[in-house]
């Protein structure tokens, strides 16, 4: 089940829509949906969490809690919806364009892709941009 949370003023549109795309991301993968949580919040509420958590004292724009046991794709993610606005703007994107990719991300995370090295970061990009094509919004 995915569930969308938020502690800040920034709601989803269609969340159906967003539940609907993720679910096909992780089949895409050839992986169960289990709980993936996502949860809408302010950097503040995000450094919180990264200092307490994880003792790295700086701004993210998401933090993620790997629960996924063997194929079944589970875990937390926290998302600042500030980072995301300021990363749009300085990759010069769309700020949902921007938040798909964050999404997708963490939930590629979980699928077992890396990107602490250059070639485990070029397939990441790789990925999160095959994902991305996947979410579509029926006019």
């Amino acid at each position: 089940m995915i569930t969308f949370n938020y502690e800040c003023e920034f709601k989803l549109d269609d969340e159906i829509v967003y539940s609907s795309w993720i679910e096909q991301l992780v089949l895409s993968e050839g992986l169960v949906v289990g709980d993936i949580n996502y949860i809408f919040c302010d950097d503040a509420y995000l450094h919180q969490i990264n200092v307490t958590y994880l003792d790295h004292d700086t701004l993210t724009d998401i933090i993620s809690f790997d629960y996924c046991s063997g194929d079944v794709v589970s875990g937390d993610m926290f998302i600042s919806i500030e980072r995301v606005r300021d990363n749009a703007s300085d990759y010069e994107v769309l700020f949902l364009d921007e938040l798909r990719r964050v999404m997708a991300h963490g939930v590629l995370h979980y699928c077992g892709y890396k990107d602490k090295t250059e070639s485990d970061e070029i397939i990441m990009r790789q990925k999160e941009n095959e994902k991305m094509s996947m979410f579509h919004v029926e006019q």
